[in-house]
């Protein structure tokens, strides 16, 4: 079976994927890839080829550069993969992926997508500037346990929220500074192996971003939302949604929403899939899908020796 026959899944990775020059080597070879960049800095009036080339790694947590540069590493990789054959029938992505998603599924366009992108990279920041929160990633707990924890956190007054359901072993948490430590002590009390303090600006996936979904949703509103020409996996739902008026209503509910990771994960290997592909920066949703336990294989596609090995590997 050729890569043409195969079924394929595109997950796109989030916030915290990003590093310095990435997606530059797509840039190199790909003229598609070259005008993406050109257009992704016309809308959000950044020079990105010279933000990606010359930013360091602190000046790419930025929320407000890391979100416009991971979705546009992400279009890259998928637009690399396209133009060699590798089409996907699903899309998911993980929180700021969904972006990416939209665009690959035909939901939005490439030019509403950076506006979109960058409103709410804009939006956040500034909740975060206005909050004193965080995130922590729990590791070795299932998420029903750190769900109870939580929960008996905040019935004590403590702010703090599950906030990404990664996987059996791993879910990340939301809260303020205090809460957070509180939890690490009882979580770890609990069974949890390591509970990790993450390098994101602020808590997000929580009601802390909510000042920041209502500003989004201003520029939300503007924009044309279109039914998915293949499968598009909702983060807020955790299963595939076909129609744009929900899309657009559940773009709106992700700032502030978890993302059900493992539900989608669940929904994709029931629609057997040959492959799914890490389409952009980083290994971890690859890590997230082989936790899992689906028998599905998983590969990257985030540098352009990555897409190469992928797309051979799929053609034999």
């Amino acid at each position: 079976m050729g890569l043409k026959e195969k079924k394929l899944a595109f997950l796109f990775p989030g916030q915290g994927a990003q590093y310095p020059k990435m997606a530059l080597d797509f840039f190199e070879v790909s003229s598609a890839v070259r005008e993406l960049f050109s257009l992704a800095s016309k809308q959000t009036g950044i020079d990105l080829y010279e933000l990606l080339e010359k930013s360091d790694e602190n000046e790419l947590k930025r929320t407000d550069r890391a979100q416009i540069a991971i979705t546009l590493a992400n279009l890259a990789s998928a637009e690399f993969l396209q133009e060699n054959n590798g089409f996907p029938a699903a899309v998911a992505g993980h929180s700021l992926g969904e972006y990416a998603a939209l665009v690959t599924a035909g939901v939005i366009s490439k030019e509403d997508c950076f506006l979109l992108v960058k409103a709410r990279a804009e939006a956040m920041n500034l909740a975060v500037a206005a909050s004193n929160g965080g995130m922590s990633a729990v590791l070795g707990a299932n998420p029903e346990t750190v769900e109870k924890i939580t929960g008996e956190l905040r019935e004590s007054g403590f702010e703090l929220y599950a906030a990404n359901f990664n996987s059996q072993r791993q879910t990340v948490i939301s809260g303020t500074e205090t809460a957070l430590k509180e939890a690490e002590a009882k979580l770890k009390a609990a069974g949890a192996r390591r509970v990790i303090r993450l390098p994101v600006a602020g808590a997000f996936h929580s009601p802390f971003m909510s000042a920041a979904a209502e500003s989004f949703n201003k520029t939300l509103l503007s924009v044309n939302f279109v039914n998915p020409k293949i499968d598009f996996f909702s983060n807020v739902e955790g299963r595939s949604v076909k129609d744009a008026a929900i899309i657009k209503t559940l773009a709106a509910k992700q700032i502030t929403a978890p993302v059900l990771w493992t539900k989608e994960e669940a929904a994709l290997e029931l629609m057997g899939f040959d492959a799914v592909i890490e389409t952009g920066p980083g290994t971890a949703l690859s890590a997230l899908w082989r936790d899992s336990g689906t028998k599905i294989p998983c590969f990257n596609a985030g540098t352009l020796v990555n897409a190469k090995e992928t797309l051979s590997a799929l053609n034999e």
